[in-house]
Order: C-alpha cells, then sequence, then structure tokens
C-alpha cells in the first residue's frame, strides 16, 4: 500500500534545529527518569553523552545563526530581537 505523504525539504538551519531539538528531549527524558532511578549509572552515562553531542551542533547553530542561550549573547550587542527566531518557519518571516 502506497502512503501519500508530502514529502519536505528541511533547510540546513531547520536540520540542524531539528538535531539539537532531539538531543535536548533525550537529555531531558532521561533526567526524568533519573527522578525514579537515582542510581543508574548507565542512564548517566547517556545523559553524558548526549550532553557531548549536543554542544558541538548548538555551538554550530549559534555561529551560523545566532544565539540559542543567553548565555551565548554577544557583549557588544543583545542578539535576541533578531530575526529570525530559532523556532519560527522560513515561510512564515
Amino acid at each position: 500500500m502506497a502512503r501519500n505523504a508530502a514529502v519536505v525539504k528541511m533547510t540546513e538551519r531547520e536540520i540542524l534545529l531539528k538535531k539539537i531539538s532531539t538531543y535536548q528531549f533525550a537529555i531531558l527524558d532521561l533526567q526524568i527518569f533519573l527522578d525514579t532511578h537515582p542510581y543508574d549509572q548507565q542512564v548517566l552515562s547517556q545523559i553524558k553523552e548526549c550532553k557531548e553531542k549536543l554542544l558541538p551542533l548548538v555551538e554550530e547553530y549559534e555561529e551560523k545563526y545566532g544565539p540559542l542561550r543567553k548565555e551565548s549573547n554577544s557583549a557588544n550587542k543583545w542578539q535576541w530581537v533578531k530575526n529570525p527566531w530559532p523556532w519560527d518557519n522560513e515561510e512564515d518571516l
């Protein structure tokens, strides 16, 4: 059976933001798991691994498209007001 799913081509910015969101979600989900399993070394290791993979992606995004975190803002100018915002869709601009 064929599916009638539309193929959506994502921009490099959207792909990078999707990867960042995926790692952030994984970290949050693993941290919630630790609420009931605080000594699970495997989960602690997975969080560390996700954070190590997340950081270079965030740095790449911020270098190309602007800050994602308040601590990444330039000392010369407050960049938060600069468009597009990370969650803006390009077709909405």
